[in-house]
């Protein structure tokens, strides 16, 4: 009698399981299973061998050890020379091992969860049958993805036999998501700060999933893809496209920058981005004329821009917005009145973002020759309330409010820096020059005569009381920096002179 062939199947997520052993069983296959995996398919009326059935010892531990034994780990790895030693033990070989892990990373997400339920929530017989199979491709396949049961199956349906070529990408598949899973628990145990763990050990292990091949990357002649951090989807990796041409490279880029500026904003904000850099910002009591501000603000460099907004986006602002070419549109909601307007467009992408899908302990990593550049994310709200007058001229209640709302910019443009802001908008924006004084006259030329009676905010210290020339010169009315230059009482002296009011916060924005 012909030896039935043998799959192994043991699964956290049950998604699909029941009807896959329906189909190999169909084809002819015998399942090997555990735990609730043997009951999910149990119970959907299929036969199921329990893998203490095939090692002869039960599961043990509060099933800590269930498939840790040659009668299933020499079944996986034996070569096709060796299947007559594999005889001589009574062991039949596996051909098809079906596993995916605990939940370890839904575990930790948890706020209340202790490291003890962390700890038992680390698989070990799962990483080893997939391992044990991934090294034997020549042989087994090994499935990690339920979305590939189809193509096993169709396969197995028309081929008789898994092919070579896919054996191989299921075993480079099986690799990554254990690499993944371990770094995830490396990751989790260096955090521990009980333990002396911190945010930098000595040996950081990253693990990322592919969302989507791009088109190319910041120029055609440039290859690019857009990878997600394992386990929950956040920021954009959350977002939910809804209409509008696939998602490039630079798009990605130049969103990211305008949300994490709208992020900034309880109130409602509109923020322009033109490649990677805010071009024009605005608050106002609705989004609607939010929006109105933030294209005012800079009428030229928003045409085909990227625009994020912090409320819902209604029909109103949808027909403004359709008025120029713009990218792509980000929202926390757009309202179906407003989705009917965009329609007009199909080309002009639109994304939904859950405000609240965001890093718990976000870390902002930079690509150097060789290595990696890591810090943490500047997550503290603006606020420069308390912040020093150093002037005699004190701030009035709108000015204060007009150097709040000009730092939130600072903080994500380029440095070097210069924001000019009044009545809820930005007027001038000076971005990403080697010289201070340079980006504030590319902020006050682009102010022009809207800069009388605006205020200014940059992303460090003066190194000289030149921007404080310039700016009285254009009728700025008050400045707010981070002090610390040598040159700061030269600073304050220009200002008393001048007539405009200076507070030092003592914290800087350098972005770079």
């Amino acid at each position: 009698m012909t030896q039935k062939r043998r799959a192994l199947l043991s699964v956290s997520d049950k998604a699909g399981i029941a009807e896959l052993a329906g189909e190999l069983i169909e084809l002819g296959f015998e399942i090997v299973s555990t735990g609730g995996t043997a009951r999910t398919i149990s119970e959907a009326g299929f036969s199921v061998t329990e893998a203490a059935e095939v090692t002869g010892s039960p599961e043990i531990l509060g099933g800590r050890v269930k498939t840790l034994h040659p009668g299933i780990h020499g079944a996986i790895l034996a070569r096709p020379d060796q299947v007559e030693e594999l005889s001589e033990h009574g062991i039949v070989p596996i051909e098809l091992v079906v596993v995916n892990l605990y939940p370890f990373e839904d575990t930790i997400a948890r706020a209340d969860v202790t490291l003890e339920e962390a700890v038992e929530n680390i698989d070990i017989g799962g990483p080893t049958m997939l391992r044990a199979a991934a090294k034997n491709h020549n042989r087994v396949a090994v499935v990690v993805n339920p979305g590939r049961y189809g193509q096993i199956i169709e396969e197995l349906e028309s081929r008789g036999e898994i092919s070579d070529s896919t054996r191989y990408h299921l075993a480079a598949e099986a690799f990554a998501h254990t690499a993944g899973y371990d770094a995830a628990i490396s990751n989790y145990l260096n955090s521990r700060t009980e333990f002396g763990g911190g945010t930098y050990p000595d040996c950081l292990s990253l693990s990322f999933a592919k969302m989507q091949d791009l088109r190319y990357g910041e120029n055609p002649q440039q290859e690019a893809a857009f990878y997600a951090s394992s386990g929950k989807r956040t920021g954009l990796a959350a977002a939910k496209q809804l209409q509008g041409k696939e998602l490039s490279f630079n798009n990605l880029n130049d969103l990211n920058a305008a949300w994490e500026l709208v992020r900034e904003f309880e109130e409602s904000t509109a923020v322009a981005v033109k490649h990677a850099n805010p071009c024009g910002v605005g608050s106002a009591l609705t989004i609607y004329e939010a929006y109105q501000l933030a294209y005012e603000a800079d009428p030229v460099s928003i045409f085909g821009g990227i625009v994020a907004l912090n409320r819902t986006v209604g029909a109103a602002t949808a027909r403004e917005m359709m008025e120029i070419f713009l990218e792509l549109i980000a929202a926390p909601e757009f309202t179906e009145e407003a989705l009917e307007i965009f329609r007009e467009k199909k080309d002009i992408r639109l994304l939904e973002i859950n405000p609240e899908a965001n890093e718990a302990k976000p870390t902002d990593f930079k690509k150097v020759s060789g290595g990696l550049l890591i810090q943490s994310v500047d997550n503290e709200p603006v606020d420069i309330a308390g912040g020093e007058v150093v002037t005699e001229k004190k701030p009035t209640k709108e000015q204060w409010e007009a150097l709040n709302f000009a730092q939130k910019v600072v903080k994500h443009v380029r440095s070097n820096a210069i924001v000019i802001a009044a009545e809820g908008k930005t007027i001038g924006i000076g971005a990403g020059q080697m010289n201070r004084i340079g980006a504030a006259r590319i902020a006050l030329n682009q102010a022009g005569e809207k800069a009388k009676g605006a205020v200014i905010g940059s992303d460090a210290f003066f190194p000289f009381p030149d921007i404080i020339d310039e700016a009285g010169k254009a009728g700025i009315s008050a400045i707010v920096q981070p002090g610390g230059s040598m040159k700061d009482d030269e600073s304050i002296r220009l200002c008393n002179r001048l007539g405009i009011a200076m507070v030092f916060t003592g914290r800087r924005y350098f972005k770079h």
